[in-house]
């Protein structure tokens, strides 16, 4: 008994730490950098004395909680201990400084393997699964900018998952069934949530305090022998749901297939099921496409389709915005000024910055269904619904009407 209380205390107490110091030094090290508009700064006394501090407080603190060999015994609490490490080694990394690996690499590859995810922090200890304590939820430090770009993003997240959660009730209840409106106009109200989360974060996150206080956090960093990458703000299930669930991407597309096997061991335990079954999901595009060519189609089918088509559209229009007014400002365009020897360390995921927005913007014209000569998308589909409904809407030739008589 005794053991285990020494062990919960043990976590306690690199919980304290991590809401406590962490983030104090962390910020005291963000206005050294922002004042030089610095990346990081070398082989000065004030920044070497806080980060050898940090270093050396978080790998004693795990160190203790590592000693006792125990795990969590429940899964949320072992991601949540996963997740205190992860802020820590996230920390280090951003320093480019090294930490001990004796003191945290066997008690971060037992809890993540004891869950089946990868062995750092991801978004998900951001967004999904960050517990507040006393209204402070967990962050790297106390700026403004990265609660603005915590709440903000955070919330967007939310509403990707509600609309998921709405259009996953769908397939149960037919997209022909007056009940299913309810879950479609559920969506549209959640994704133009996430338009208007996104928009104040565009407008309120600073770009400077973004590019050099926030976005270092999240490069990818060496746990064991392995070098995982960084946490992706898109490295949630809810998304792919969309995708895959509105038919504006295929599972069986070799492209999308290295995006969800990428992105799986950086999803949170929970969401990991929801990718899994992707590949069994019928698209709504190709349900209402089937049913709309059926026959007449009845009122309530007539409006779910109607609502198909703009929870495709703010789907499209999120991911636009999110692209333009996002990646580009916030990432592209400052770092086409950052130092030449930095470009190879820019993003979170490894690869060079024109590979990732690349990917990101191959991306975006599949959730858009853009016409692209390189890319199949969707607008054939979405075209068809709208054929269809046209069609429907056009009055019947005289006389043509069942049952009419001479």
């Amino acid at each position: 008994m005794s053991r285990d209380v020494s062990s919960a205390s043990a976590i306690k107490d690199l919980d304290r730490w991590i809401r406590g110091e962490f983030r104090e030094l962390n910020t005291e090290l963000e206005e050294i950098y922002f004042s030089e508009k610095a990346i990081t700064l070398h082989d000065r006394a004030d920044v070497d004395n806080l980060s050898r501090l940090l270093v050396r407080d978080g790998g004693e603190l795990i160190s203790r909680v590592a000693e006792h060999r125990e795990l969590p015994r429940d899964p949320d609490a072992r991601y949540e201990l996963l997740g205190m490490i992860g802020f820590y080694l996230g920390a280090c990394r951003r320093h480019e400084v090294q930490p001990d690996q004796s003191q945290y690499a066997s008690l971060a590859e037992a809890l993540a393997g004891s869950l089946g995810v990868a062995p750092r922090f991801s978004s998900a200890h951001q967004h999904i699964h960050n517990r507040a304590v006393g209204g402070a939820f967990n962050s790297f430090t106390t700026l403004a900018s990265e609660r603005v770009f915590l709440t903000y993003n955070g919330l967007a997240v939310m509403a990707y998952r509600r609309a998921a959660h709405a259009l996953l009730s769908i397939p149960a209840l037919g997209v022909s069934n007056p009940l299913a409106t309810y879950h479609l106009a559920d969506a549209v109200a959640a994704l133009r949530d996430v338009m208007r989360y996104s928009q104040a974060l565009a407008d309120e996150l600073d770009v400077d305090r973004f590019f050099y206080n926030i976005r270092p956090y999240f490069k990818s960093y060496r746990v064991g022998s392995k070098e995982f990458r960084g946490a992706n703000a898109g490295d949630f299930a809810a998304i792919n749901v969309l995708d895959v669930l509105l038919g504006l991407c295929s599972p069986h597309d070799p492209f999308y297939q290295w995006v969800i096997a990428d992105k799986y061991p950086y999803v949170a335990p929970e969401d990991q099921k929801l990718l899994r079954a992707l590949t069994a999901i019928e698209p709504l595009l190709t349900t209402v496409v089937r049913e709309l060519e059926a026959g007449v189609p009845s009122a309530p089918l007539r409006e779910n389709a109607e609502l198909l088509l703009d929870v495709c559209r703010h789907y499209g229009a999120a991911t636009v915005f999110h692209h333009h007014r996002l990646v580009v400002p916030f990432l592209q365009k400052p770092a086409a000024d950052a130092p030449q020897e930095r470009h190879s360390d820019m993003t979170a995921s490894g690869p060079p910055l024109e590979e990732v927005v690349e990917t990101l913007a191959r991306l975006r014209d599949l959730r858009a269904a853009r016409q692209r000569p390189d890319l199949v998308t969707a607008r054939a589909a979405l075209d068809r619904v709208r054929e269809l409904l046209d069609d429907a809407d056009e009055p019947a030739t005289p006389g043509a009407a069942v049952g009419s008589k001479d």
